[in-house]
Formats: structure tokens, sequence, C-alpha cells
């Protein structure tokens, strides 16, 4: 593409000019480029036009083209409207009326202008009319960009209407710029990409998205468009990926004593399948001689951490300190304890870094990172602030790392020389949105759950059998187990929800008495929050009513009840996280969903999705479809663009070669310096290489 042209600014375009600019730009459109790859919403197809004098009421949207013979504001018993009559070649009259923005609407028409008009007709004695039609005045774009044929409709909004930016306005903005720069457009795919992928030209693809002459071609733009903007998101990954593997890593030797003691000795179980399988694969990149970059997803009580202790002690087995970071405090110090519980046996030293730490024990602490008396840091963001550094540091895990940005990520990586990095969610990720925002890195999955552990059953249940719910719990506590009651918390309505957590407790206390009822919620300071927590892990407690901040990471294996009120109003991932709270022990364990009877469709789809299943792959998928990409987590946070035309809920087969493609031609040319490839690069560095820090430059 001719870059020079397209990075022009809008305000230089006809039709639009400097006020118009300013408007466009708060929409995020700046240059030529970006208006042609401003979409268009949906379409109307107009390429059929049906004569007045055939117009029937079928309720079926038309298209009729007429001319204007009168037009004026017409009182009425309550409000007044605003009509106007129109003829066409068959010599039938259609009445289009308005009933609401009439001052704009009555400075558009004159009698004798030439309109399009879409809509229903109603039959209104021997005549038809439409209300509010959508139409297009011809005089002003000419046949060519109206009717006979599928007409584009943009997003619109308050402050594109008061700068006159319609979709009149934008077609014929556009086709202007058609006209005068068109020819100048290069497609950036060679040849053989086209070929393989069956695309059309790209060219073609920007002016048939905007003008299409027909369904076929839109379909096959749309296809062109969308493969293109999923190829330049894998070409980032791939030559991210590709970057990283062309500077060594620190090359570990095979695991050594700390390992087998581990495996062998201190763990009281043997590990699944899957999680042998994940420690082979970590021993097998560290060995590698390339830095490892490894996603290990698992489901919850999946036994991610007993890896990451395995990848942590192989790093010592190698001389290595290693690092693992938590998002939370109440996390960084559950893991500090497990950690404890499985290292002390071995003599490994694990310090626990979070904030708020007395500047004494924090300087000790410091002192041996920084000397290599102590092994393991764990902490939150703690262990990446400035003052803390390593003696030698060769493994750093970021757990729940989608609650981390890219640049604190960067800073844990800068801790050491090329340290191993190992990232782990328990928040399983669909296929489609690992492949985009973690396209770059190795994956391993561990789907199997420990041995002894069961499904945990999830009943769906209404207020008026609330009596039965609270019967079951009694015979669960007279058995000696625990039980969770979560309430939402919705930033919107904080108050009103800490109210109803907080009347819950006590009515809760009051029911179970003499059970002991406790309440942990975000408000509190965080000492009372670990005081309360702490309770509930030792016993002292028997039914936790809590907000969502027990929602990551708590593990409590006594705990075989999960109530969660208002179940409605939760996101579908969140129960799941939430359901995974219980059934961490061998006892069979329960989730309770009390919901509204008034409740979405989407509700309802949710709930039913959590009966159904807890498998949390299958789920996530759910969740997907259910949100749309856009909403998942991380797609915000991760820096990638946001998508203008794909989904990659609908688009996966496309999002699979569109990878396909991207990786194979970084294999082919892993510079981009063969000059049937400039086009590429010249627009992945303009578009996409400034998107995220990290991600590659090519060099």
């Amino acid at each position: 593409m001719d870059d020079d042209v397209f990075q022009t600014s809008l305000q230089f375009l006809k039709g639009v000019g400097p006020r118009r600019a300013a408007v466009l730009e708060k929409a995020g459109l700046h240059t030529f480029h970006d208006l042609l790859h401003f979409y268009p919403r949906r379409y109307l197809d107009r390429s059929t036009v049906v004569p007045i004098r055939r117009l029937d009421d079928s309720g079926a949207p038309v298209t009729v083209v007429g001319t204007v013979r009168a037009a004026g504001l017409v009182p009425g018993k309550n409000r007044k409207r605003y009509e106007l009559i129109v003829e066409d070649e068959s010599g039938g009259r259609l009445t289009c009326v308005w009933f609401q923005g009439i001052g704009w609407v009555s400075k558009v028409f004159k009698p004798g202008d030439r309109v399009a008009f879409h809509g229903k007709p109603q039959r209104y004695g021997s005549r038809f009319s439409m209300t509010h039609p959508d139409f297009d005045k011809l005089d002003e774009e000419g046949p060519a960009l109206a009717t006979g044929r599928i007409i584009a409709l943009y997003p619109g909004g308050a402050a594109f209407q008061k700068a006159g930016l319609t979709s009149r306005t934008f077609r014929r903005v556009i086709y202007g710029l058609f006209k005068e720069h068109g020819l100048k457009l290069r497609d950036p795919f060679p040849a053989w990409l086209r070929e393989a992928y069956d695309l059309i030209d790209g060219r073609v693809a920007l002016r048939a998205i905007h003008f299409p002459k027909s369904q076929g071609e839109l379909a096959r733009a749309r296809t062109r468009l969308k493969f293109e903007e999923l190829f330049y998101i894998q070409l980032m990954l791939a030559l991210t990926r590709q970057s990283r593997e062309e500077v060594a890593g620190l090359r570990f030797g095979p695991p050594g004593a700390f390992v087998h003691r581990f495996l062998h000795e201190v763990l009281p179980f043997e590990l699944t399948n899957a999680q042998k399988e994940a420690v082979r694969q970590i021993v097998a990149d560290t060995q590698s001689g390339l830095q490892m970059n490894r996603l290990v997803q698992g489901d919850v009580g999946s036994g991610k951490t007993v890896v990451a202790i395995a990848a942590m002690l192989h790093a010592l087995d190698n001389g290595y300190q290693s690092a693992f970071m938590a998002p939370t405090e109440i996390l960084a110090e559950q893991h500090y304890a497990n950690l404890r519980k499985y290292l002390d046996p071995l003599g490994v030293e694990v310090r626990l870094l979070i904030g708020g730490q007395r500047k004494a024990l924090r300087e000790e602490i410091l002192a041996d990172l920084a000397e290599g008396r102590a092994h393991i840091a764990v902490g939150t963001h703690a262990v990446i602030q400035e003052g803390v550094a390593f003696h030698n540091l060769g493994m750093a895990i970021v757990d729940e790392q989608h609650r981390f940005g890219v640049m604190q990520r960067a800073e844990l990586f800068r801790k050491g020389e090329r340290p191993h990095m190992l990232l782990m969610t328990a928040t399983p990720i669909p296929r489609s949105l690992a492949m985009t925002l973690y396209g770059d890195l190795d994956v391993t999955l561990i789907k199997e759950r420990p041995a002894g552990r069961k499904p945990i059953q999830t009943w769906l249940r209404s207020e008026k059998r609330r009596g039965e719910v609270y019967d079951f719990i009694r015979r669960q506590l007279r058995e000696g187990r625990q039980c969770y009651v979560v309430y939402p918390l919705v930033e919107e309505s904080e108050k009103l929800d800490l109210k109803d957590a907080e009347s819950g407790y006590e009515k809760l206390k009051a029911e179970f008495r003499p059970y002991k009822v406790d309440l942990i919620h975000g408000r509190m300071l965080p000492y009372e929050k670990d005081e309360a927590m702490e309770r509930f892990k030792r016993g002292e407690t028997d039914i936790l009513v809590a907000t969502t901040v027990i929602e990551v990471g708590v593990d409590v294996p006594n705990a075989t009840v999960m109530v969660i009120e208002h179940a409605e109003r939760f996101g579908l991932s969140q129960l799941h996280q939430l359901r995974g709270r219980v059934g961490r022990g061998g006892e069979q364990s329960y989730c309770i969903l009390m919901a509204d009877y008034k409740r979405s469709a989407e509700a309802e789809a949710r709930l039913n999705a959590m009966v159904q299943t807890d498998d949390g792959f299958a789920i996530s998928e759910m969740d997907l479809k259910l949100r749309g990409a856009g909403d998942f987590f991380g797609t915000r946070q991760s820096g990638l663009p946001d998508l203008k035309i794909a989904d990659i809920t609908q688009d996966q087969e496309l999002l699979m070669q569109a990878r396909e493609a991207a990786f194979e031609l970084v294999r082919r040319d892993p510079h981009l310096r063969d000059p049937a490839h400039a086009d590429i690069r010249a627009h992945y560095e303009a578009h996409y290489a400034p998107l995220r820090d990290g991600f590659a430059r090519v060099g």
C-alpha cells in the first residue's frame, strides 16, 4: 500500500475538513487508511426495487424509488407528524411518515426530490405507508451509490449525526477516496498466499466491503478482510516466537536430587499422567538451550502448583533461584504455606515478599535473595519492585497470569539473565482465544483430576426451596464439613450488595445456631480478611459468608458446600471459579446455585451450563460464545488490537488458516526481507509492530 498517501490526515479529504475530522478522531479514525477500514455495520440489499403498485402487506421490508410530490407537517389528535407523498413510474402513491426527528427531516426533502425509501409497508385503506423509513436521496449521490445495489450502513451516534456524518456522507466520502486514490492501493499479500487460501485481491475486497456488486462478492470480501486481520495478529505472535528462538536461554542439565526426593519421598501421592507430561515438557524446554515460555492451563484443582514446585526444584538442581508471583496477598501467602510444607523437609529456603512487611524483615529477605541464601521468593507484585535483586534467577513463575499486565511480566523477566518463564492459569481458555492471546507460547493442558477427587454435583434452586437447601447444609455440618455462602458484589451497586451480604450473614447466624458463621468482604482491612480466612481454614468457622474475594486460589479441603446467592448475576467463568473452591478433598462436594425466577435468557444459559458440566474447558467455550471475545478476560489488557471485522468465536476456521499462513511465512522468511514480502512487512511495521511492548520488531 502507498502508505504516504493513506497515512494522510482525514481533514484533507474532500467532504471531511477539520471539524468533521475532529469528530472522527475521537472515534479512532485519523487517516485515509483508517477510513478505508471503517467497515459498515450492516447492509440493505436494494438491488431489487418494488413498484409501489405491487406493494403488499406481508410485513417484509422493501425498497421503493420515487419522486416526492408533496411534503409537510400534519396536525394530529395527540401530536403532529411529518408526511411525504411519493409517486413512482407505476403510478402508485406511498405515504412516508415521521413522528420523531421532525425538525431535522422537514429540512431534508422538497417536492421533486428523487429518493429511495426502505422499510415495511403498511396498508391503510387503498394506500400504503411507511413509518420512519430508511432513505437515500439519489440526487445527492447519483444512482451509482444508491439504488439498484447493496447499500452500506455505517456505525452512527449522536456526535456523528451532529457533524452530518450519516451513512450517505460516509458512502460519498469513501467513494471519493477510491476514485482519487484507489489505483495507489496495493495488495500486501503475495500470490502464493492468496492462491493457497483462495482469497480475493485485497484491493477488490476493500472496494467490495463498502460498495458490493452482489451478495457473493460481499461474502468473499468479508472472508478476505477477516483473514487479513487475523493473519497480522498471528504474524505478530510468529515473529515474537521467532525472535525469542534466535537468542540463547539458560541451558539446564537433567533433574537432580531435589526433584527426585520431592517426587519420591516428600509428595504423599503420585503425579497424574497429565502432571508428569507437564513436568517432562518443562524439563525438555529448559534443556533445549532456548528460553522457555510455557503456559500451563489447568482447571481449578488440577494440581498446577505441584508442577510449579517441580519446575523450581529443577532450577535449584541446576544452581538457580526461582520467583513465584501471585496476584493477591491471600494467594501468595497460601502458596508460601504450601511450598514450606513440601520444601522444608528438603532444606529449601523459601521467602515471602508482600507489601506492608516490617522494614527489618524486608531488608533481611532482600539480602538473602541478593546473596543467594534464599532459593525461592514467593509474593505479589512486591517481587518485581525496585530494590529486589536475585543472585541468579533462573525460573520465573506467574500464577493466574491474566491478572498481570504485559509490563509486569516483563519486569519479572528483567530480574534475571533470560530466566525461563512459566505462566499458569486456572481459568481454562478457549482454544481460539488461546491462539490469539498466547499464540507465541507453548501451551500445556492439565485436564486430569488428581486421584480421589470426585466431580462436584451442581444444583439450581429457587427461593421457595431455600428450606430444603438449609436442611442439606445442616446434614453436611453435622458430618463435620464446612460451607461457603457467596454473594455477588457489583461495582455499580456495591453498597446495596454489601448490605445484602451483611443481612444474609445475620440471618444465617440466627438460622444455624450454634454453628459458627463468619463474614469476609472486600472492604475489610487486609489483616481482617486474612484472620477470617485462617479461622475457616483451621475449622473454627463452619459457614463462611463472603463476597467474591474468595474467588481465586483459596484451598480448604474440608469445605464441601458452595451456595451462590443471586447466581444469575455472576458470569459463567466466575461461577466456575467459585465452584472450584469446593471439591478439593476426597469427599463428595456440592455447588448450589440460588437464582431469581426473573432472569434473562443469557443468565438461564449460564446456569444450565453450570448444572450440565464441571469441565472448565467446556465451560470456557460456552462462556466465549455467550459473551464474545471482547468481554472475555484478558483481551483488554493483553495489548492486542480490537478486531474490526473478524470474530474469533465465529471465525475459528479462518483463525486456524491465518495462523498456519503467518507461521509458514515466518518459516520461509524469518525477517520478512524477501522483496515479495515487502508490502506485508511495511503494513505490519506501520499498524501492528507498535501495538505490544515486548512483541517482535522485524530485525
